[in-house]
């Protein structure tokens, strides 16, 4: 074999014994390990339902020295909370504005002693009653001129702005009676009665009396007349969250069932 063919039998081992190396490599090769997994998303955070209150009607719902919303209605709809998983708010809210936030969007439910009426079922949608009340006329004790609601017809009559007992005060004295004497608040209305700026308050009850009961230096009274319709609270919701809705009858139908209801009344408004 000359010197050529030697050597090129010699490139040949060596290549093909290089690429034996290689395959073998190859073959051997750990495979990579998988990437990493990606950090879990970040759960999604609960929704928070925004609810409208008034911020002085007790014992409904009312802001004590901490500036918290309390009371009956706060009480009740915590509890209703809890019972069916959701997480609320209370934002204080002008009462004379309460539909208004609530068809806008800037709030997701109502509660504050809210009488159940034909006119605001036309706007938004009620909850099963939670509570029967009545309004009342409040005046100072020594004054026996009012007897029942038809002696306030040639009165100064104090009412709370858009509420019921605004609307019963109308229907005596007539719609634009410049005897007819609006305030934000009821609280307000009866402390302008204690001066002496009004004759006499029409306002729920559970209010009025609640208000005497807390300033007896007010001397005030309360008078009853058998012509107040009985008025039904109830929570108010949009009418496009029928779901919201159906969630909050089933809580309070719970909440009614448990005794927690009767509880929170007891406390408030006794057995």
């Amino acid at each position: 074999m000359n010197s050529f063919l030697k050597n090129t039998v010699r490139t040949l081992a060596l290549t093909a014994g290089f690429a034996s190396l290689i395959g073998l490599s190859a073959c051997g090769k750990k495979e990579e390990a998988p990437a990493a997994p990606q950090a879990a998303a970040a759960a999604t955070p609960a929704r928070v339902y925004l609810v409208g209150v008034e911020s002085a009607y007790a014992p409904f719902s009312a802001e004590n020295e901490k500036k918290e919303v309390v009371g009956f209605d706060i009480d009740v709809m915590k509890a209703l909370a809890k019972k069916i998983g959701i997480e609320v708010k209370f934002v204080p809210t002008p009462f004379e504005g309460f539909f208004n936030f609530l068809a806008q969007g800037d709030r997701d439910l109502l509660i504050s002693a809210i009488t159940i009426t034909e006119e605001r079922k036309q706007s938004v949608s009620f909850s099963e009653p939670y509570f029967e009340a009545t309004q009342t006329i409040a005046v100072p004790a020594a004054d026996t001129r009012v007897q029942k609601m038809a002696d306030l017809k040639e009165l100064k009559v104090g009412t709370q702005s858009a509420t019921s007992g605004d609307d019963l005060v109308q229907q005596v004295l007539g719609k634009n009676n410049a005897n007819i004497k609006r305030f934000d608040s009821t609280p307000l209305a009866l402390k302008e009665l204690e001066g002496g700026g009004v004759d006499a308050v029409v306002a729920d009850e559970p209010v009025v009396k609640n208000y005497i009961a807390n300033n007896p230096n007010s001397k005030l009274r309360t008078v009853s007349d058998s012509s107040f319709p009985k008025e039904n609270y109830g929570i108010a919701v949009r009418k496009d969250d029928p779901e919201l809705l159906a969630k909050v009858n089933k809580g309070l139908a719970d909440l009614k069932a448990d005794g927690t209801f009767a509880a929170i009344s007891a406390q408030y408004f006794g057995k």
